[in-house]
């Protein structure tokens, strides 16, 4: 007879799974790792960079388990996702739906913001057409992105796009005289001749004179058939054919010069019918409670909180109290100083992280496993503690938390603790520790021993040589602030997320003369584009190559004479599948070694240039010993990037990967002024100690060092910090204290004073 599907046996087999079972992963680095993850615990990885801690955790774990999801749906649907081939592990076995709440950048669309991002708007515009006066009607009446809602003029963007005449031409001479200034329009030039040839005016008269009906043929002319000279062609205003000919084309496929002229010519301006609120009239002017939609929109979200709070309907409660919930729990996470009218593309990557964690804290959902990738990164030592709260409030429902970080204070919540190592690269890759807290600090691994360690304040300081003084800076929240940044030290700007650390470092600061700012900001180039090419080190590589054997030293460049011709040097073919998901398949050709066969005969110091630019770049300082290429190798091995592969993908690095390699660029030049921005966003404790040996030596070298940083360390390091706050948004804005880390731990009655003091007393 078959089992009765209703005896308890059943049951207790679905209560077993309580595991996530990983076996033989072999992704990247990870070399054959088996593991047991708890379900329904919070994990937190750590290890030093390039251990290979993303590398398990999306790129075997999250990534299969969502190309398991995707499988489910049918081939149209499957058409619109990006295609995920199966990771390299033998089994995984208990996964779960997993939600990666990564710090990728948010989309840039100019319709995106933080209140439509995260649905308040929407609840927002709903209790307007339910309780505004004048009565609007329909929620749809209260979206700039419907066309009902939206500012006509603007179309819902909240502004317009507007030409400078001025940087278009030179009203003081005439068109013989060169006043057209736009490229390509040069005297004698094709375009320059259909205008002054036209009849419309007198090319010998300065702009100036025009007359009014003149002025406008000039510039604003529709498209008109015209005798130029001994020519029949079509004329058209100097703006009508600017803007067919450069504005309507993609910035990013201008030529430099061009894309540096629309830089200057083109400027945003705020749309004068809704003064940017991006909505209609009448929604724009209906109140509730005596405030408009676009007046709720612009407040700070911890002070929107209190006024929703002000809001009672019966109409409308159970909307009210999710809003209210949702706008509690952003400023709960310390995103309260951003509004709902903030583009979500101008978000940080840390900001934007905690925005889409926001998402998923008001979800039904249990049971799933959500991956975070370092959400302390931007935060103060004030705020870890109310993410820390967020994290374990997800595993309390019910769910898997899997988290990559490098925070003691994130570390010590932790159910369970992998860690991997012992190195980067070649050198990691391996499970070094399983368990709880108190097992890591006793392991003897690398984070265990770190986990209690301190940096000590520094005893005594630099002297300043001078210094750079910022006047009157009122960008965003800044309130009028004047501070001098002393130069030959290093300088710690400290403060609260929003408090304006940004605003005064990078919006003036970093404008100065002799100012080199190296930031998180993703490095223009293609997928070709790998640390070896962006740093010019392949240079004296395919330069060595060809002294060695003889040949062009293009041969050696997977961009030019010696690409495999099935992959054009790429090492994928790139298959679409039509209605099916389009496949990245290593090319069968050069098996992925982007070369021909010809190229890859050749050797220098036993290898082949496709061996060389897998090897890591502590490898490679061992075989190039010498010249440009050398040091290059230590600037990079300084600034903690040893373990990266010299051909590795541009798009494979991390935030805090790119800001040190574009450091290890900027250290090749004469600078005096170094600007950099969380330069420990990614590094675990161990690699701190080196980081701030290298901006030591930055200083001793005769340099200013700037950072903006969260890291205690840092601030225990430093010779001078500026503290911003005391809160952030309309909170923040000032400077709180100037001067030593020894001054503020003993005197300083600041977020920050109190945080450092309890670090270096710990």
């Amino acid at each position: 007879m078959p089992d009765d599907p209703t005896t308890p046996r059943t049951a207790a087999a679905a209560d077993s799974h309580s595991l996530i079972e990983v076996r033989g992963a072999r992704e990247n680095n990870l070399r054959d790792i088996s593991l047991d993850l708890p379900k329904r615990r919070l994990t937190v990885f750590t290890g030093v960079s390039g251990s290979g801690k993303s590398s398990l955790v999306f790129g075997t774990i999250a990534a299969e388990s969502q190309r398991l999801i995707n499988e489910t749906y049918t081939a149209f649907i499957q058409s619109f996702m990006p295609s995920q081939s199966r990771p390299d592990v033998d089994a995984l076995h208990g996964l779960s739906a997993a939600i990666v709440v990564d710090q990728e950048r948010m989309t840039a669309n100019s319709r995106s913001t933080v209140g439509t991002v995260t649905d308040a708007f929407t609840m927002l515009r709903i209790v307007f057409s339910r309780l505004s006066t004048p009565y609007v009607g329909p929620a749809t009446s209260f979206s700039f992105n419907s066309p009902e809602g939206m500012c006509p003029r603007c179309e819902g963007t909240g502004h317009v796009t507007d030409i400078d005449i001025d940087q278009l031409v030179d009203r003081d001479l005439s068109l013989n005289g060169g006043a057209i200034t736009v490229p390509n329009f040069s005297v004698g030039n094709w375009y320059w001749q259909v205008m002054a040839q036209s009849g419309l005016y007198d090319p010998d008269r300065p702009l100036r004179d025009f007359t009014e009906r003149e002025w406008d043929d000039f510039l604003n002319k529709p498209a008109t058939k015209v005798s130029a000279g001994s020519l029949n062609t079509t004329y058209e205003g100097l703006l009508v054919k600017v803007r067919r000919i450069f504005l309507a084309k993609d910035r990013d496929a201008l030529q430099p010069h061009i894309r540096a002229f629309v830089d200057r010519a083109v400027v945003f301006t705020t749309c004068p019918e809704c003064d940017g609120s991006r909505l209609a009239e009448a929604p724009r002017s209906a109140t509730v409670h005596g405030r408009t939609l676009p007046e709720c929109a612009a407040l700070q979200i911890s002070d929107l909180a209190e006024v929703v709070r002000g809001i009672d309907d019966p109409s409308v409660a159970p909307l009210l109290a999710s809003l209210r919930g949702l706008l509690d729990s952003l400023t709960d996470i310390g995103l309260g100083y951003l509004s709902l009218d903030r583009p979500s593309g101008t978000l940080s990557g840390g900001e934007a992280q905690r925005v889409k964690m926001v998402r998923h804290l008001g979800s039904s959902l249990t049971d799933v496993t959500y991956v975070f990738d370092e959400p302390t990164t931007g935060l103060h030592p004030h705020d870890i503690q109310r993410m820390n709260g967020l994290l374990l409030s997800l595993r309390d429902k019910g769910n898997t938390v899997l988290v990559v970080e490098h925070k003691p204070e994130v570390i010590a919540i932790a159910d369970h603790v992998v860690d991997l190592g012992p190195g980067a690269g070649a050198a990691g890759g391996q499970l070094c520790y399983a368990g709880d807290v108190a097992g890591l600090r006793a392991s003897g691994t690398l984070t265990g021993r770190h986990l209690g360690h301190r940096a000590r304040l520094k005893e005594k300081v630099r002297t300043p040589t001078g210094a750079l003084t910022v006047k009157g800076a009122d960008l965003h929240n800044l309130r009028d602030v004047t501070v001098d940044f002393p130069l030959g030290v290093l300088t710690a700007v400290t403060g609260v997320a929003g408090s304006g650390k940004s605003s005064l470092v990078h919006g003036y600061l970093a404008k100065e003369d002799g100012v080199v700012v190296a930031d998180q900001s993703p490095i223009r180039g293609s997928r070709r584009s790998n640390p070896a090419t962006y740093t010019g080190l392949l240079g004296p590589i395919r330069n060595a190559f060809a002294k060695a054997n003889g040949v062009r030293a293009a041969l050696f460049s997977a961009n030019s004479e010696g690409a495999c011709p099935r992959c054009n040097g790429i090492g994928l073919v790139y298959t679409d599948l039509a209605m099916m998901a389009g496949v990245a398949s290593v090319c069968e050709q050069c098996e992925g070694k982007r070369f021909t066969p010809e190229v890859l005969a050749y050797t220098l110091h036993g290898r082949n240039i496709g061996e060389v630019l897998d090897m890591a770049v502590e490898e490679a300082a061992e075989v190039f010993t010498g010249g440009q290429a050398r040091a290059i190798l230590r600037r990079l091995s300084d600034v903690g990037l040893g373990y990266v592969r010299l051909g590795q993908p541009l798009t494979t690095l991390s935030g805090g990967e790119r800001q040190r390699l574009k450091l290890a660029i900027h250290m090749a030049q004469e600078s005096s002024v170094y600007v950099l921005d969380e330069p420990t966003t990614g590094l675990h404790l161990a690699d701190v100690d080196q980081l701030l040996a290298l901006l030591d030596r930055l200083v001793d070298d005769g340099n200013t060092v700037v950072v903006i940083e969260h890291h205690q360390a840092v601030m225990a390091r430093a010779d001078h910090i500026i503290d911003i706050g005391p809160g952030g948004g309309h909170d923040g804005g000032q400077v709180v204290f100037t001067g030593s880390p020894a001054e503020l731990v003993a005197a300083g009655e600041t977020l920050t004073a109190r945080h450092l003091r309890t670090y270096v007393g710990g």
